[in-house]
């Protein structure tokens, strides 16, 4: 790739209140980065409108990102692994039209397209939410892009996505409440692609779907919506390679009396599971141990499997059993194992379907390629939470 053809469209001003011209939208021609964080890797992507031209990632083992002391630390690190990245494929920053990030961490918000403005930077930023997560990077590292390099920038289906009903929110401590904290983005992207493949709307169907990668969160989406879920860097669901997942309470009090608050935080989003117990994120080291028998290695792998199993049937309970499929997702999925062994505890419930990897990049490009042909409304944070209480009721 070597530069912006002479003759395609492209954005020449924008200064965060403008908007688009109007003319011949539909004929231009956007060059999107997609910048998507994970706990273990940084990748990105850049579009020519729904043409994907090239997908590019650079796994980061917990020793590296455990250098900083915080996840808002990474950001010099990962913003140069970036444009490393994109003049590795022959790219300058100059080039790129539209700026999309991951999200998370900032108040809980609805699904769709977000402008990333001020308000969500510093929310982001500051976690308000309640939960670090390393998608939130995706918003810190497209707000630092378009500081150098002003264009308008936006982020999609956050970690914070929040549609819970009040049976899913409440918990047994007055004032402590669950909320949406997952991988909703590729959950929803997978789950509307497999309505499509089975010939039905998202909005028509009943799916538990489970992102199995560095972190694990399982959820249960009901006509056009994830109704609940596993809140995995909030210390629910299964542990995974950088997550501890449930830890009976006075068991982690016990912990606490010899570890401060912030270190387990971290345990909750980035040192736990895997790098707690091996001391790498890396899943093809623990998977290769497995392989040559060794029985510390078998019993935590076959024991995170369990475990997305149980959540699995939780998940089921929520949807009353009535559940068109379970879809299998992330980059763990790499392991046919992993698929083997929930199959034979799982497929009673519904039928299992594999879709290994993600579907982040193309659903960040496209949903927002529809913003910028006027075809949708971006949204705009609000900088408060979706959930506003029990209508009334103290608890």
């Amino acid at each position: 790739m070597h530069g912006k053809s002479a003759g395609r469209a492209v954005i020449r001003q924008w200064n965060g209140n403008t908007r688009f011209r109007e003319e011949n939208r539909m004929d231009k021609v956007f060059r999107m980065l997609i910048i998507n964080p994970g706990s273990t890797s940084t990748k990105i992507s850049v579009f020519e409108n729904d043409r994907h031209l090239f997908e590019t990632s650079r796994f980061h083992d917990a020793p590296v990102l455990l250098q900083y002391p915080h996840v808002n630390d990474q950001v010099p690190f990962r913003y140069q692994v970036m444009l490393e990245m994109l003049r590795e494929k022959g790219v300058e920053p100059e080039e790129i039209d539209v700026v999309v990030g991951r999200g998370g961490s900032a108040h809980t918000q609805p699904s769709g397209v977000t402008k990333i403005d001020r308000r969500l930077y510093e929310d982001t930023v500051n976690a308000v939410g309640g939960s670090e997560h390393a998608a939130k990077l995706g918003v810190m590292l497209a707000w630092r892009f378009i500081q150098d390099y002003p264009r308008p920038a936006y982020t999609l289906n956050p970690t914070n996505v929040d549609e819970y009903g009040e049976l899913a929110r409440l918990t047994g401590i007055k004032g402590i409440y669950r909320s949406g904290h997952s991988h909703y983005l590729n959950q929803r992207a997978v789950a509307e692609h497999h309505a499509e493949v089975i010939g039905k709307r998202y909005e028509d169907c009943r799916f538990i779907v489970a992102h199995i990668d560095g972190g694990v969160t399982v959820g249960a989406h009901e006509h056009g919506k994830m109704v609940d879920g596993t809140m995995g860097a909030d210390g629910e669901g299964p542990f995974a390679p950088t997550r501890i997942g449930h830890v009976p309470v006075l068991a982690l009090l016990d912990y606490l009396q010899d570890h401060s608050p912030e270190e387990v935080r971290r345990m909750c989003s980035r040192a736990g599971g895997f790098v707690s117990l091996f001391g790498t994120s890396n899943s093809d080291t623990v998977h290769g141990l497995v392989q040559q028998g060794d029985r510390k290695a078998t019993l935590v792998w076959d024991t995170m499997i369990y475990q997305v199993c149980k959540s699995i049937g939780e998940m089921s309970a929520v949807l009353c059993g009535q559940v068109d499929a379970i879809l299998l997702t992330g980059g763990l999925m790499r392991f046919d194992d992993i698929t083997e062994k929930i199959r034979a505890r799982c497929e009673w419930i519904a039928p299992i379907c594999v879709y290994p990897g993600e579907m982040e990049q193309e659903a960040l490009a496209l949903s927002t390629l529809k913003v910028l042909r006027g075809e949708t409304e971006a949204l705009t944070y609000s900088g408060k939470p979706v959930w506003q209480g029990f209508g009334g009721i103290d608890l």
